[in-house]
Parts: structure tokens; C-alpha cells; sequence
């Protein structure tokens, strides 16, 4: 039976350290400056034969409820919420600290099976802190190292013994279910509609992410304030929209190389471009009242360089005037701008009011079908040879370029090589052009296309002989 773990304490402990160590990821932030995170990331854990969802939390600390610390405590309580069990982290190399019992009033009266959990025991610094962990009053403490892997077959026992139920072994079926694949018999599709569609929203700091996908989510999942670069995880979140299993992901803000001399900063953008590396979609999110800024052109450069699928969100829609002119012009000035991906879809939405949210939903949806597109190679090449007929590619130094055939060998996105001879000397112009035709003639709007070339060896070629 699946059950749900938090980890909750007062920051830098090594909450996420031991987050990291269960995922067998390197999925959360960490550093040795406190209050590194500050929303709540969940992943999938493994301990032993116990598989089990754990979530990391921000470091309680006091403040007013409108403060920042008081919202990332918010977050942490609802964590505690959700949760089936607790991990109360203190640190066994300082010691029992006020706000340590403090905090542990709080989690003992949620009324959740807690295990004390004494982190950086290793060697004999911890053994003060441990011993005064009994006070607490959660039972025997589990001493472990989160960074150097100690300890963890006691935090083992303590999970079975804090969740007899749940920890059971359930019995074995073997009932199996096929992905269902969506496709036709002339052009195909690699997508999987039993998988979450993955995409990831990114843009410069204060452009209304959070705010956003909380509006999608209906509940306020993600830490949102008028401080700029509040996020600074990728938090991944699954969810359902229309009936398709749905991974988003907030990203921290991107903002020029330049202006980052912050470290965590500098980690909270390696971060969020690694979240574009491994998403399907990629929604680059402006701020409508001053779109198309230096710094988003060079985010979406770097979307479409990674291949992925592109959707550009116009938040803050509920500011602009002239909503049906400015839509009109803006769309214009993305296909000028970014011929690259020309076509993707420009969706006006505002995270405020929840005004264009279906239609930004469904506009991920469908460039993620495109994105898996696949183009049977009896379609390419009888729109090949109508284009090299009419218009065929210009002599090089008086040599003739001769493209045969081309084939589609995969999509994500849609790559196509083409074969002939002299490919070597083809202009970039003339790759343009093909792109640009197969974008039209096979409807495939805002994703990047890759063509690739393969030359014939001639058998005539001359070769040079040996000398020995």
C-alpha cells in the first residue's frame, strides 16, 4: 500500500539532503546557506523494499502570516496535512534548540505517527544532540548521516513500526495493461496517451508563474508573493486536465547571465534549465505589458535548441486595453521574431482572474501531439520531388546537388534526413526553405525541426595512392 512521508524542521538541517538520498536523485536544491527551499517538492522514494512518496518542506521558521516565512510555513502545514507519517529532522551536531520544541508542539498536534529523526550523527559530535532528541517525546530517535548514507535501515524499522498498515506487503496480480497508442496507418504518432503529457513553464522573475499554476491546480499548491525570484526548485506536479495525466513543472525566473552573482540563484537557473531539458512542452510565460523582452527571446532560443515543443503564455491579460489588436500584433511579431518555431501557438491568459486557462491547456496538449508526429516516408518524398521539380537546389561551383530521397527516423521532435549527393555543399538557405515546407505542408506549428544530410559516396572518386 503506497503511503505518504514529510520531512519537516527548522531550516538547514539537511531536509533535503535526506529528500535527495530517498529519491536517488539530486532533485532539490541544497547548500549550506539556510532556507534554500521554500515550497513543498514531492517525489517517489525508495527505502529497502518500501516504495512510498516523500515531501521535502521548507525550514520552519517564525514570522506573520504575511510575511514570506509565513507563507512557506503554510506550505509545510499543508504538507503535514497530506502526509501519513512524519520525519522530525533536528540537527544531532547543534542540539536540541526553543524552536525545535516549539515546532514539535505543532507537528505532535496534527495527530500523525512522527519519527525523531537526529541528522549528521556520524562520529561522536552528534551524540549530545541525539541523546537530548528523547525530549521530544516522539519515541526512540533514528540517528542517521543523510549526507554519507547512515542510518537508514533504523529509519526502515521506524517506518514499519509507525505504519504497520500501510507498510504490509500487498499481494502480487498479474494483471498488465498495454499503453495505448494513438496513430494511423499512413502517418503515425509516438504518443502514449497512458504517460503524463511533461511540460515545464519558465520566464524571466515576476511574470506570474506560480500565480498561475496555482490558478490551473485550483488551490494555492505553490508559494506566490509579490517578491520577485521566490521560487527557487523546479517543483514538479501531477495532476489531470480533460482526462490526460498531466507533470508540470514551476521553474525559478531566468534572468540575464549577467545579473546572476547570487550562488543560489545561479543554481536555481541550472535547475530550471535542466526542467526544459527533460519536459516534452515548454511554455515560456511574458508578461504581456512588456513582451518579447532581450532576455525571454533568449529563453525561447534556448527551448528551441533543446528540441522541445514551444508554447508562448501572455499572462496578465486582465492589464491589456485592446485584448483582440494586441493579440493580433503580438502573434505577428512572434512569427517575425522567431521564424525558428514559426506557428507556435501565442495564448493570452491571466493567472489572476483564470481568463484563457482552457485554451492554454489545450494549446499544451496539441503541440505535444505534434511534437510526436511522425510522417510516413511514401507522404515525404511525393512532396519532395513536387518541391525539387519546381523549385531545385542551386549549383555549387558548377556541381549539381541531387537530394534522392528523404525519411522521417523519429519524431520528438520531428527529425528528417535527407539523401543525395553533394549534401555537403547544400546552402542554409535551401534547409531553410525545406523546413519551412514541411512546417506547412504537414501542420507542424511551434515545434523545431531537424534535418540532417547523408552524401553517396561516389565509386568514381579517384583515390590516392599509396606511397610506401
Amino acid at each position: 500500500m503506497s503511503f505518504t512521508v514529510a520531512i519537516i524542521g527548522r531550516p538547514n538541517v539537511g531536509k533535503s539532503t535526506l529528500f535527495n538520498r530517498l529519491v536517488g536523485k539530486k532533485l532539490a536544491l541544497v547548500d549550506d546557506q539556510p532556507g534554500v527551499t521554500r515550497d513543498r517538492r514531492e517525489g517517489d522514494a525508495k527505502l529497502g523494499d518500501l516504495t512510498f512518496k516523500i515531501i521535502d518542506t521548507a525550514g520552519l521558521e517564525e514570522g506573520t502570516h504575511e510575511s514570506l516565512s509565513g507563507r512557506m510555513r503554510a506550505q509545510t502545514e499543508a504538507a503535514i496535512m497530506d502526509a501519513d507519517a512524519i520525519l522530525f529532522m533536528i540537527d544531532a551536531r547543534v542540539g536540541m534548540t526553543p524552536t525545535d520544541q516549539h515546532f514539535a508542539d505543532l507537528v505532535r498536534r496534527a495527530g500523525k505517527p512522527v519519527i525523531a529523526v537526529a541528522n549528521k550523527a556520524e562520529g561522536k559530535a552528534g551524540d549530545a544532540g541525539l541523546y537530548e532528541t528523547f525530549g521530544l517525546g516522539f519515541g526512540d530517535p533514528v540517528a542517521l548521516s543523510a549526507e554519507h548514507g547512515d542510518g537508514f535501515s533504523e529509519l526502515y524499522s521506524a517506518l514499519l513500526l509507525a505504519l504497520p498498515e500501510q507498510t504490509a506487503v500487498a499481494e502480487e496480480t498479474d494483471e498488465s495493461t498495454a499503453p495505448l497508442i494513438l496513430g494511423d496507418e499512413e502517418d503515425g504518432s509516438e504518443l502514449d496517451i497512458t504517460k503524463p503529457v511533461r511540460f515545464a513553464v519558465v520566464g524571466r522573475p515576476n511574470a506570474g508563474k506560480s500565480t498561475l499554476l496555482n490558478r490551473i491546480l485550483g488551490e494555492e499548491r505553490l508559494l506566490v508573493g509579490p517578491e520577485a525570484g521566490i521560487t527557487r526548485d523546479s517543483i514538479g506536479i501531477d495532476f489531470e486536465w480533460g482526462g490526460r495525466k498531466i507533470k508540470m513543472f514551476d521553474t525559478a525566473g531566468l534572468r540575464r547571465r549577467a545579473n546572476v552573482v547570487d550562488k543560489l540563484e545561479k543554481l536555481a537557473a541550472a535547475d530550471a534549465l535542466r526542467a526544459v531539458r527533460f519536459a516534452e512542452v515548454v511554455v515560456v510565460l511574458l508578461d504581456a505589458t512588456i513582451p518579447f523582452e532581450k532576455q525571454d527571446l533568449t529563453i525561447i532560443d534556448i527551448v528551441a535548441s533543446e528540441g522541445r515543443a514551444l508554447v508562448i503564455g501572455l499572462n496578465k491579460w486582465d492589464l491589456i486595453a485592446e485584448p483582440n489588436k494586441t493579440l493580433k500584433e503580438l502573434r505577428e511579431e512572434a512569427d517575425r521574431l522567431l521564424p525558428q518555431v514559426r506557428g507556435m501557438p501565442v495564448v493570452p491568459v491571466s493567472g489572476l482572474t483564470g481568463v484563457g486557462i482552457p485554451k492554454f491547456m489545450e494549446a499544451i496538449l496539441r503541440v505535444n501531439e505534434v511534437w510526436n508526429k511522425r510522417i510516413s516516408t511514401g507522404r515525404l518524398n511525393r512532396w519532395l520531388g513536387a518541391v525539387i521539380e519546381k523549385t531545385p537546389p542551386p549549383a555549387v561551383s558548377g556541381r549539381r546537388i541531387k537530394i534522392r530521397y528523404m525519411t522521417q527516423p523519429k519524431a520528438r521532435p520531428p527529425s528528417f534526413v535527407v539523401f543525395g549527393n553533394q549534401l555537403d555543399n547544400l546552402p542554409t538557405s535551401y534547409e531553410r526553405f525545406l523546413i519551412n515546407g514541411i512546417r506547412e505542408t504537414f501542420d507542424l506549428p511551434g515545434v523545431p525541426i531537424r534535418i540532417s544530410k547523408r552524401t553517396s559516396k561516389n565509386p568514381y572518386e579517384k583515390k590516392g595512392r599509396k606511397i610506401w
